[in-house]
């Protein structure tokens, strides 16, 4: 797999409902963050981490692989967050740009399955789904760009593309429930630690 193909991992926000740095939590031997970057880099995917002020100093987790931005304001919102993480994406034409939050940790065999969605039906948008949900990470094709940098905080966000595109997203069904998990409260990051011993 070539490195037109990227992975913005957002892990700027302040964590508030968790009361500690999601980023940092741990998570199979390592962070959050770490064991995010890894499961993209197993895929030969550049992971693309945006970081706020507050907690840059966790750039050392990421190795030389990946891309590093800080965006100052996160206090703006994730749409700020997610702009700087796509300025800092290289061309990616012929290839996807994935996002992902930083506390939507998955296993590799989910990117994988993605990426093999993506490979052979070239969608706009390739999305996760279990027992009809759509689930997150979602990959981008170059083509929708445009559609990308134009989001902005009062409009929703991400969340704005997604509806305007739902047409052209591409469904791809996966039997493991962690696609569509958002490890945002304690208890919701105590449940899905306990389980993930067993990926």
């Amino acid at each position: 797999m070539n490195r037109q193909n990227y992975a913005v991992i957002l892990a700027a926000g302040f964590s508030q409902r968790m009361g500690s740095d999601k980023a940092a939590l741990p998570w199979l031997g390592g962070s959050l963050l770490s064991y995010q970057v890894s499961q993209w880099l197993a895929l030969g995917v550049t992971p693309v981490v945006v970081l706020g002020s507050h907690n840059s100093a966790l750039q050392q987790q990421c190795p030389g692989d990946c891309v590093c931005v800080v965006n100052p304001l996160p206090e703006a919102g994730k749409a700020g967050t997610l702009l700087r993480g796509l300025a800092a994406v290289g061309d990616w034409d012929g290839g996807f740009c994935a996002i992902a939050a930083v506390d939507q940790p998955r296993p590799a065999a989910v990117y994988q399955r993605l990426i093999a969605a993506y490979e052979r039906d070239l969608a706009l948008i390739t999305a996760p789904t279990h027992q009809g949900r759509l689930g997150h990470p979602l990959l981008f094709a170059a083509a929708m760009r445009p559609q990308l940098m134009a989001i902005r905080e009062e409009t929703l966000g991400l969340r704005q593309v997604i509806q305007n595109w739902d047409h052209a997203i591409h469904r791809c069904p996966c039997p493991e429930p962690i696609v569509l998990a958002d490890l945002n409260t304690p208890e919701r990051y105590q449940t899905w630690f306990a389980q993930a011993s067993g990926w």
